[in-house]
């Protein structure tokens, strides 16, 4: 009773531990590319929202600015 050929499920080939590493590398891949999307889209919603605040204080300081001038024109007016 001598076995001359091993089972093929008794030892791993190098062709099956090769197609899993390759699939764990894949699978990493998609990770990584899929974690770069979702920075990307988080960069992209911060800048926009750091633009939307920059033109809500421009637009609040303009305003303060034309009732500053507007107040001394009547306060030139009123001197005249």
């Amino acid at each position: 009773m001598s076995l001359t050929h091993p089972s093929p499920s008794a030892a791993p080939g190098a062709a099956g531990h090769t197609t899993h590493e390759n699939r764990s590398t894949t699978m990493n891949t998609m990770h990584e590319d899929l974690a770069r999307a979702h920075m990307s889209a988080r960069l992209g919603e911060a800048q926009e929202l750091r633009a939307g605040h920059h033109l809500a204080r421009a637009r609040r300081l303009s305003r303060r600015a034309e009732r500053a001038a507007q107040q001394a024109r009547l306060a030139l007016a009123r001197a005249l």
